[in-house]
């Protein structure tokens, strides 16, 4: 089996959708600021309300977050997570570390903070009986298609996830019970690098596809 075989041009594939697949980054440092028109936000948000749910459950919410003030709160809150993971750090790795921009807060249009609640749809939740996670999971889903949307619309989207859940929850008054999932900073961006930040930065290389390609049983590459 061939794992690098790429997909030829048929009726049945999409070159554009796997272009924006490949082309997806997560963007911390060429955000331009410009504003997301309002029906460019919109389709962007019915595509992450389109993705699948557990139950139908659709256990999602989008809080947008314009206000400069609130934003540099979270950016202030986020800057101090970094240098208590900074500290964990051995010498060679906090170096390197150093010098990686994690977060483009108040660089990017706004925030869309993205939510978790476990309640919805609930007590019976076709498909979550068994696994309890799989409301997490659809919300996850409903993230990667905001993503995908945002690229195929040339716009840059990244995920901020140095936060103290509690902290974010009183930020923007999310209900007790409720979790904020990801603050997905968001807007129009100069470019988008032809490889991930952290691959370019050193600190980790991609995998290549045959190393987690596994047959039959886990274990046994292809």
């Amino acid at each position: 089996m061939d794992a690098s075989h790429s997909c030829e041009p048929s009726l049945s594939c999409e070159p554009g959708l796997y272009e924006t697949i490949h082309r997806r980054r997560d963007v911390r440092g060429q955000f331009t600021g410009e504003e997301i028109p309002l029906g460019v936000l919109r389709r962007i948000l019915e595509a992450a309300h389109a993705a699948p749910s557990v139950g139908l459950s659709q256990p999602w919410d989008f809080v947008v977050v314009r206000d400069v003030a609130t934003r540099e709160a979270f950016r202030e809150h986020v800057l101090e997570e970094r240098q208590r993971f900074l500290a964990e750090l051995p010498p060679e790795r906090a170096d390197l570390f150093g010098r990686i921009k994690i977060e483009g807060i108040l660089e990017a249009s706004c925030g869309i903070v993205v939510t978790y609640d476990p309640a919805r749809g609930a007590p019976y939740v076709l498909g979550r009986h068994s696994i309890a996670d799989a409301g997490l999971y659809s919300v996850c889903l409903a993230i990667e298609n905001l993503w995908l949307a945002a690229t195929a619309e040339g716009l840059g989207v990244g995920w901020v996830s140095f936060y103290v859940e509690e902290f974010l929850r009183a930020l923007l008054s999310v209900p007790r019970g409720t979790r904020p999932v990801a603050w997905l900073c968001i807007g129009p961006v100069t470019h988008l690098e032809p490889a991930p930040d952290l691959e370019r930065a050193g600190w980790r290389d991609r995998l290549p596809l045959e190393a987690v390609w596994h047959e039959e049983r886990f274990g046994l590459l292809s």
